[in-house]
C-alpha cells in the first residue's frame, strides 16, 4: 500500500507463494503441523498431542486429520505414535493479485457474460474464501450474502486487504449506475464469504480445508480460491476430491510465478487451475503456464469494486478526450484544471506554466525532478508520459510535493502534444474501485461463469459443467490445450448454447479434455494410459524423520518430464533419468508416482512407493 493507505502500486510486482522445505516454523521453536490420524483415532491422539505440549488449532475430522501446533522437539514422540499415519507442514497459502489504478471492466464482455441473462441465478451459490467483503459497498449486494465470524480473522463483511472485496466485485458488483459490473450483475446470486486472510494477506492450507468445508456446508455450488502455494498438501489434496465428489465446482488461481512450477490448491485434479490473459487475448507475463492449467481468463488491468476509499482514482481529461492514468506514488490528491502546457523533458524550472498543467516526458531526471519544474514554475498538476510503449507506473520516491502527478502512456502522451493549450484536467483522490492484476483476477471470472451457466441448467453435476465450459472455451495460443491457456478463453454464451443443444450428458463430466481422461483436472496429462515403453524406480528413504522418494525412470523420448505423485503434478524437469522428490512428509505412508512426457498424456504405469 502507499503512504496514504490505497491500493496503488509503484512499481508492478506479482504475489509469490512462499516456498518451505520444512513444517512452518512459529515463535520459541513451535511448529505448525497436519496430522493425518487412524479412522476412530482422533480423540487418542488429541490427548497425545496435548500431553506433549501440543495444541489443535484447525478440525479437519472429515479427512481423519486436524492441524496442531507442537513444540519442535515434541515431533518426534508424535511421529512414532501408531495411530498417526502422517505429519505434513501446515503451508502457506497467499493471495495472487498485484494492483494499480485505473482501467475499465473490459473481461466481462470478453467472457460473454453479458450475453447469458442472470435471471435464474438465485439458484446457486459462490463461495468466495479470500480477506472479506466490504458490506454497504455501493456496488455490491447487500442481499443473499452470507459468512460467518471467525475468530482469527474477524467478521466476514470487513475486508482490511481488499482483494476479497475485488474478487466479489468481478463474480457479483451490480449493474446499477455505478462503478463497475461483475459475471452476475442482478444481486441475485447467492454468496457466501469465508474471510481466512487478514491484511497480511497469508493464511494455512488447514484453514482452506476448513474453510472449503464451510462453504460446502453453506450449500455453496461453486467456490473460489483467489490464491495458493507452492506445495502439495496430502490432506488438503484429500479434502478437495472429496467435495468434488460431493458436487463441488472448485475453481482456482494458477499462480503468479510465471513459471512451469505447479501452484496448489490450483494443480489438485479436483481442482480447476485458471491462468491470466490480457485485454488482447495474450497470456499474461506472471501466469503459471503447466500441465494442470484448465482454462483462462481476463487477469490483467482487471477493474472492480475494493474497500470504500481504499482505492485511487487518477483522470487526466484534455481536448475532449479522456486517457487512463495512474497516480504517482506519492502525489497528493487533488483536481486540477488549467491549459496544457508542454515542458519538455522537466529537467529545469518549466516556464509559461502559471497556473497550467505540465506535459512533460518521461527521461534524463526524476519522476520527482519533473513534478518539482512544473510546481516550481506556477504549474497546478504533471502529467509525465512514458518514452516507450506502455502505461507509465512512477513513484515520487518519497519526495514531497504539493501538485498532483500522474502517469500516462507514450501513446496517450504523443496524442495528448496535439491538444496543446486546450484546457486539461488532473485528478487524484479516493475511489471505491481498483485495477488489479493477477490469476487471482482471472479465477472469479471463471467462477461467475459456471455459476452463471449452471443456474440455467442445475439438472447437471459439478463435473459436467466443468467439461462443457472446456468444451466451449475459445481457443488460444497452440491449436487444442497447451500449458499456457489450458483449453483456452472461458464462454459463458457458448457454454449456454452447447448445454441447450446437447444437455448435461454431451460433456460427459471429462473436464473437455481433448484426450478424454476422465478425472476432467489436468486437461490432457491423466498418465492413465501408461506406455509399455517406460520403466520406473523409486526408492523412499528419510532425512531427520522427512521422507524423500528418489525416481529413475528410462524410455521417455522427449527433452523434459513431468513428475507426477498421487495424480498432481510435482515438477517438469529434463530428461535426466533421475529425480529426487523432497516429500515434506513424515510418518508413514504410501505414495504413487507417474513419469510423463512433458506436455502429453503419454505416461507411465503407476508405480506405489511405501514410506
Amino acid at each position: 500500500m502507499s503512504n496514504k493507505n490505497k491500493l496503488k502500486l509503484s512499481a508492478l510486482s506479482v504475489a509469490v507463494a512462499a516456498v518451505f522445505s520444512a513444517p512452518v516454523a512459529l515463535a520459541n521453536d513451535v511448529e505448525r503441523v497436519i496430522v493425518g490420524f487412524q479412522p476412530g483415532a482422533k480423540a487418542a491422539v488429541q490427548q497425545n498431542v496435548e500431553r506433549i505440549g501440543g495444541q489443535k488449532v484447525v478440525d479437519l475430522s472429515r479427512d481423519n486429520a486436524m492441524a496442531i501446533t507442537i513444540p519442535k522437539q515434541a515431533l518426534r514422540g508424535l511421529q512414532n505414535n501408531p495411530n498417526v499415519l502422517y505429519i505434513e507442514e501446515d503451508l502457506k497459502r497467499e493471495l495472487f493479485s498485484s494492483e494499480f489504478e485505473p482501467n475499465a471492466p473490459y473481461g466481462i464482455g470478453m467472457v460473454q457474460a453479458d450475453l447469458v441473462s442472470a435471471a435464474v441465478a438465485s439458484n446457486r451459490t459462490v463461495c468466495v474464501i479470500d480477506s472479506g467483503y466490504d458490506l454497504g459497498h455501493p456496488d455490491l449486494q447487500t442481499n443473499a450474502v452470507t459468512g460467518v465470524w471467525d475468530s482469527g480473522t474477524g467478521n466476514w463483511y470487513t475486508d482490511e486487504n481488499g482483494h476479497g472485496t475485488h474478487v466479489a466485485g468481478t463474480i457479483a458488483a451490480l449493474a446499477n449506475g455505478v462503478g463497475v459490473v461483475g459475471v452476475v450483475p442482478n444481486g441475485q446470486m447467492n454468496l457466501h464469504i469465508v474471510k481466512v486472510f487478514g491484511a497480511s494477506g497469508w493464511a494455512y492450507s488447514s484453514s482452506l480445508i476448513a474453510a472449503a468445508d464451510q462453504c460446502a456446508d453453506n450449500g455453496a455450488n461453486v467456490i473460489n480460491m483467489s490464491l495458493g502455494g507452492s506445495f502439495s498438501s496430502t490432506t488438503e489434496r484429500n479434502a478437495f476430491a472429496r467435495l468434488n465428489s460431493a458436487g463441488v465446482l472448485s475453481i482456482a488461481a494458477a499462480g503468479n510465478d510465471g513459471s512451469t512450477r505447479s501452484s496448489y490448491p490450483a494443480s489438485y485434479d479436483a481442482v480447476v487451475s485458471v491462468a491470466a490473459i490480457d485485454r488482447n487475448k495474450q497470456h499474461a507475463s506472471f501466469s503459471q503456464r503447466n500441465s494442470q492449467v484448465e482454462i483462462a481468463a481476463p487477469g490483467v488491468d482487471v477493474m472492480s469494486t475494493v474497500p470504500r476509499g481504499m482505492g485511487q482514482l487518477s483522470l487526466f481529461n484534455v481536448g475532449g478526450s479522456s486517457y487512463s492514468a495512474i497516480a504517482m506514488d506519492g502525489s497528493p490528491d487533488g483536481d486540477a484544471s488549467g491549459s496544457l502546457v508542454n515542458c519538455g523533458l522537466g529537467t529545469s524550472t518549466c516556464q509559461g506554466v502559471q497556473n497550467s498543467i505540465c506535459l512533460i516526458e518521461r527521461g534524463h531526471v526524476s519522476f520527482s525532478d519533473k513534478v518539482l519544474a512544473c510546481q516550481n514554475g506556477g504549474g497546478r498538476a504533471a502529467v509525465i508520459y512514458n518514452n516507450e510503449a506502455g502505461d507509465l507506473n512512477g513513484t515520487l520516491g518519497g519526495v514531497s510535493v504539493s501538485i498532483p502527478a500522474v502517469g500516462i502512456s507514450q501513446a496517450a502522451g504523443q496524442q495528448a502534444l496535439n491538444s496543446l493549450g486546450a484546457t486539461a484536467q488532473v485528478n487524484v483522490g479516493s475511489s471505491h474501485w481498483a485495477s488489479f492484476n493477477g490469476t487471482s483476477m482471472a479465477s472469479p471470472h471463471v467462477a461467475g461463469v459456471a455459476a452463471l451457466v449452471w443456474s440455467h441448467f442445475p439438472e447437471c453435476t459439478n463435473d459436467e459443467i466443468r467439461a462443457v465450459l472446456n468444451a466451449t472455451a475459445e481457443d488460444l495460443g497452440a491449436s487444442g490445450r497447451d500449458n499456457l491457456y489450458g483449453h483456452g478463453l472461458v464462454q459463458a454464451k457458448d457454454a449456454y448454447d452447447y448445454l441447450m443443444s446437447n444437455g448435461c450428458a454431451a460433456g460427459g463430466g471429462s473436464g473437455g479434455d481433448d484426450d478424454g481422461d476422465t478425472d476432467g483436472g489436468d486437461g490432457g496429462d491423466d498418465g492413465d494410459n501408461g506406455d509399455s515403453n517406460f520403466t520406473v524406480g523409486a526408492t523412499s528413504y528419510k532425512v531427520r524423520g522427512v521422507v524423500s522418494v528418489d525416481l529413475t525412470w528410462s524410455g521417455a523420448t522427449s527433452s523434459s518430464v513431468t513428475i507426477r505423485r498421487n495424480g498432481s503434478t510435482v515438477a517438469t524437469v529434463s530428461n535426466s533419468g533421475s529425480y529426487t522428490d523432497a516429500t515434506g512428509l513424515r510418518g508413514g505412508g504410501t505414495l504413487r508416482y507417474q513419469i510423463c512426457e512433458a506436455g502429453t498424456s503419454v505416461c507411465s504405469e503407476e508405480i506405489t512407493v511405501s514410506y
